[in-house]
């Protein structure tokens, strides 16, 4: 009897050999919903300032207004857009990411046609929905 042939171990997995790698669409919806759920929480801070600068006074709320027409201090306007855009685009992802598991965990949906058909609605979803509210965010209608 002959002894098995044992393969020899891969080395190290470097960066360029893992972006060889194409990845299916359910995995960039889970690995996006990890993102904007870190996201949200760097940007906490600054949401919390924007809801109790607009809710204190209406002193407060003009300074708030202002943010998004003058900026705040040295910060453009345009930069304090785009800082909630990223701040509405991670709340929509993460809320429709979230559905979508909860979605799959109650029907049982584990098949690869159904979590890549959810994953489609998921990434439709959220960016339609932010392109409308950054359109409504930068005035254009």
């Amino acid at each position: 009897m002959t002894p098995p042939v044992s393969k020899p171990r891969p080395g190290p997995m470097r960066l360029p050999d893992a972006l060889q790698y194409r990845l299916p669409l359910a995995a960039k919806v889970s690995i996006l919903h990890r993102a904007s759920g870190l996201l949200m929480v760097m940007l906490l801070p600054f949401a919390i300032w924007l809801l109790d600068t607009s809710l204190s006074s209406e002193v407060s709320f003009e300074r708030f207004s202002a943010a998004f027409t003058a900026g705040i201090g040295f910060v453009p306007a345009v930069l304090v857009k785009l800082v909630v855009l990223a701040l509405i685009w991670s709340l929509l992802h993460h809320l429709f990411a979230g559905v979508r598991h909860v979605w799959m965990d109650v029907t049982h949906s584990v098949s690869k046609a159904q979590g890549h058909a959810s994953a489609v609605v998921t990434m439709a979803g959220s960016v339609l929905l932010t392109a409308l509210l950054g359109a409504r965010l930068f005035g254009l209608y």
